[in-house]
């Protein structure tokens, strides 16, 4: 089956880099939009960043110019580039993998931006 493990969260301070990783197995990343997408305490999933089959991006107003998304199709991985963090970018965050009738998540890796 298709499985999707996030890694590289952790504790930064406020202005520091991240980079988060989706490994993806059991089919291939260049089937699927990929994106990423975060859950902070008491708020509703939110969209991140998202890649798409052909190559194009989109991005939530709030990370525009400070996250970066990728993949390698050849590892079968996702990337998040996360620079200049801001505390309000503390959240759970989560790699997902949909194409028409199939939506995969990942297990969510934790982000703190905190001093």
């Amino acid at each position: 089956q298709v499985q999707l493990v996030e890694s590289g969260g952790g504790l930064v301070q406020p202005g520091g880099s991240l980079r988060l990783s989706c490994a993806v197995s059991g089919s291939t990343i260049n089937m699927y939009v990929m994106g990423w997408y975060r859950q902070a305490p008491g708020k509703q999933r939110e969209l991140v960043a998202s890649t798409f089959t052909l190559g194009s991006t989109h991005y939530a107003d709030s990370v525009k110019g400070r996250f970066t998304i990728s993949r390698d199709n050849a590892k079968n991985t996702m990337y998040l580039q996360m620079n200049n963090l801001k505390p309000e970018d503390t959240a759970v965050y989560y790699c997902n993998a949909r194409t028409t009738g199939r939506d995969y998540w990942g297990q969510g890796t934790q982000v703190t931006v905190s001093s």
